[in-house]
């Protein structure tokens, strides 16, 4: 007799159990038995299995008992049983691409980052191939600085910065989005025998900042990205927000908000608006010189900083009117100099929405997005944990 849909068999319960013993192994240093059981409400005979199971297969170790617990001590009963991550088992891979540049970070099974690469592509539109190319060339050379290769990568976690659905294909509907559309998943599970996870970059930021960043534990959190253009990720209830297509928190809709008319982000407005006054040197300069030029007190920067405090209020008011979020969390590497922006956008909150959410920028700078693969791979490996195979 076939199980019935939904069915919870033995080996999906084996998975399951094993997901969450593994979950909890990797978010401490070292497990007990006890802890276990109480973590992930199984039977002691049910973890001891699953742990046994674990140590067979490479991915954790299972300590001595400590001095005081061991055989001859006056201490009563069981010494107990003590394991922790096989850390180096596997690496991950976290991969950002976006249009003028990629970085890609290896991380081990506990998201500690141990190398990193990132390489300029000579233009925006060049073909498919020699953009795999470059993406392929980073990883090897994040995967040499980590001190090891392609073949103990278990996954790749990779954002695009165009929306992806639930299945991994890009929507392709605007030319820039199409300019991601390289069968990257094809080709490096071609080349090197890789699952690749592709998501939106903004999407993977959101995972990134409730995982490492200021949303940590979060579960209604929205990540803006900032920088040249204004990206959304949204978690409701801790889980990821796509849309049929994948364009759940996309901004486009910002160009018929009154006050706002654009989706450009943080960068670019302080760059245009000190080109149309002039620049602090007749000229247009960086985003950077903007804010520091407002930190020295010029008057014609700290204009334009009031300017986008106020357009980055009405912007998360649409934000927060849409989705109710708990935290609005300004991400990428404009993040470094928003934090002069938090007391403006604060104090206009309320007079664009009745539900304003808190507002931080996050401590992730330019990562936010490789943090965000990482722990997407992680999540993959933890859930096929039984089904890959070590090669450390």
């Amino acid at each position: 007799m076939k199980p019935t849909a939904g069915a919870a068999t033995p080996r999906l319960l084996r998975r399951v159990n094993a997901q969450a013993v593994l979950g909890f192994i990797r978010s401490t240093d070292v497990a007990t038995g006890t802890g276990l059981m109480a973590h992930t409400g199984l039977t002691r005979a049910s973890v001891i299995a699953v742990c046994e199971d674990l140590i067979r297969r490479g991915w954790i170790r299972e300590l001595e008992a400590r001095d005081e617990e061991r055989p001859g001590n006056p201490r009563k009963g069981r010494p107990a049983r003590r394991f922790e991550l096989n850390s180096r088992a596997g690496f991950v891979l976290g991969i950002d691409i976006g249009a003028a540049t990629t970085t890609a970070a290896v991380a081990d099974l506990r998201g500690s980052v141990l190398g990193r690469s990132s390489e300029s592509f000579r233009a925006a539109d060049i073909p498919a191939a020699e953009r795999i190319d470059v993406v392929d060339r980073v990883c090897r050379q994040a995967l040499e600085a980590a001190g090891t290769d392609a073949r103990q990568v278990l996954a790749a976690g990779a954002g695009i910065a165009a929306p992806v659905d639930r299945d991994g294909n890009v929507l392709v509907t605007q030319h820039f989005w199409g300019l991601f559309d390289v069968g990257l998943r094809a080709a490096l599970k071609e080349l090197h025998g890789w699952t690749v996870l592709l998501e939106n970059d903004a999407n993977l930021a959101a995972l990134g900042e409730r995982w490492r960043g200021s949303g940590a534990g979060v579960d209604d959190l929205v990540v803006l990205l900032a920088g040249e253009r204004l990206g959304a990720g949204v978690l409701e209830s801790g889980r990821l927000l796509h849309g049929r297509s994948g364009a759940a928190g996309e901004m486009g809709y910002l160009d018929m908000v009154e006050g706002v008319g654009s989706s450009d982000g943080i960068a670019s407005l302080a760059r245009q608006w000190s080109a149309a006054g002039g620049g602090a040197a007749g000229g247009t300069v960086s985003a950077r010189r903007v804010f520091a030029d407002a930190a020295a007190g010029d008057p014609a920067a700290l204009a334009i900083l009031d300017r986008i405090s106020e357009r980055m209020a009405r912007v998360i008011a649409t934000v927060a009117s849409f989705i109710n979020p708990e935290q609005v969390v300004i991400g990428g590497a404009v993040a470094e100099s928003a934090g002069v922006l938090l007391p403006g956008i604060t104090a206009l909150l309320p007079r664009f929405t009745a539900t304003p959410p808190r507002v931080t920028v996050s401590p992730l700078g330019d990562a936010i997005v490789t943090m965000g693969a990482i722990r997407h791979a992680l999540d993959y490996v933890e859930a096929n944990a039984l089904e890959l195979e070590l090669r450390g």
